[in-house]
């Protein structure tokens, strides 16, 4: 766990301290995310995440499952501009289907959604760091073979920073990272439930703004 929480440590510090870096390259003429990112702008895209379940210290179940998630995504921003400074910044709000094919002893898949809300900082120029967080519903085939979970329909939980790239006024390049919990909210009667980190990288097209 000590491992886990040192690079999400890093990955953490590495996005606050990617601000002031924004800061410094603002003044590119075009792209620029104030005039790309605006109310009503509908973004589509998808990513690549590798999923890696981790422990917190009071669990005592196996940690050693991985998976790769497929997330492709379609949101719009739903806000004016808040102004805050070098925080000002735009909600969007992103439906996100997402498969996944887990490994461990056995092979396991995957398939459902999240509803995600992301907020957008706008001050820096081509660069969009956000934060975003989701809630979904998972169908998956670990369940009942593994101790931690025994209903095939689940909930998640998902959150954690990125940032994005707008290499054109049209597209931009993605990388984030999430906290990610897998669990049947009680209504199994197994639910110690699964925790994971989950990088991830992919790509966006503006379609209407």
């Amino acid at each position: 766990m000590s491992s886990y929480g040192a690079w999400i440590g890093v990955l953490l510090a590495g996005w606050v301290g990617v601000i002031p870096l924004c800061w410094a390259q603002s003044d590119a003429t075009i792209p620029d995310a104030r005039t790309i990112l605006k109310r009503g702008t509908i973004e589509a895209g998808g990513t690549v995440g590798y999923w890696e379940e981790f422990l917190f210290p009071t669990e005592a179940h196996s940690s050693s499952r991985r998976a790769v998630l497929m997330m492709p995504r379609i949101g719009v921003v739903v806000t004016d501009e808040v102004n805050a400074g070098m925080l000002s910044g735009n909600l969007a709000v992103q439906v996100e289907p997402v498969y996944g094919r887990f490994k461990n002893t056995f092979t396991g898949h995957g398939a459902g959604a999240s509803l995600v809300l992301k907020y957008n900082l706008l001050s820096f120029g081509r660069w969009v760091p956000y934060w975003d967080v989701g809630v979904g519903v998972l169908w998956t085939d670990l369940a009942p073979r593994i101790a931690e979970d025994s209903s095939q329909v689940n909930f998640t939980l998902e959150t954690g920073p990125g940032i994005q790239y707008y290499a054109t006024t049209s597209m931009a390049l993605t990388v984030g990272v999430r906290y990610h919990h897998i669990s049947n909210a009680g209504v199994g009667e197994r639910n110690l439930g699964l925790d994971a980190v989950l990088p991830y990288a992919g790509v966006s097209s503006i379609l209407w703004r």
